[in-house]
């Protein structure tokens, strides 16, 4: 497969993943591209963060509602809030023998599951 040249969009968009402690959105980071570079667009920023997530240079969080975007490129879980709508890392380790008996019972070749947890954050939870 041919190497993705490194261009100005790209590295902008990253920048913006990086600048974040949460899991942000597709358009959350188009928003902060867009106040940098005010002529990128939507299609632009979205093409390239499917390239970063295809070359592993962030990850993609499937979760309900957006699809969200996470520099944290060890396999690990989310916690999706059905509230606020918030993502956050899950404090659970990685369950790699899940992969394996999986593998076992299927004839697969796993190489990774995701799982995100569903319910209410603690201040969904007040409200």
């Amino acid at each position: 497969m041919a190497q993705k040249r490194d261009t100005k969009q790209r590295r902008l968009v990253l920048e913006a993943v990086r600048s974040r402690t949460d899991h942000p959105t597709a358009d959350e980071i188009y928003l902060a591209v867009r106040e940098k570079d005010g002529r990128i667009s939507r299609g632009t920023v979205y093409r390239n963060l499917s390239v970063l997530a295809d070359s592993g240079e962030l990850t993609h969080v499937r979760v309900p509602a957006a699809d969200r975007y996470d520099l944290r490129l060890d396999l690990h879980y989310h916690i999706f809030c059905t509230g606020c709508g918030a993502v956050f890392d899950a404090p659970e380790e990685y369950d790699g023998g899940a992969d394996r008996r999986v593998e076992a019972a299927t004839g697969f070749s796993i190489e990774r599951h995701r799982t995100v947890f569903e319910g209410l954050c603690p201040e969904c939870r007040e409200k």
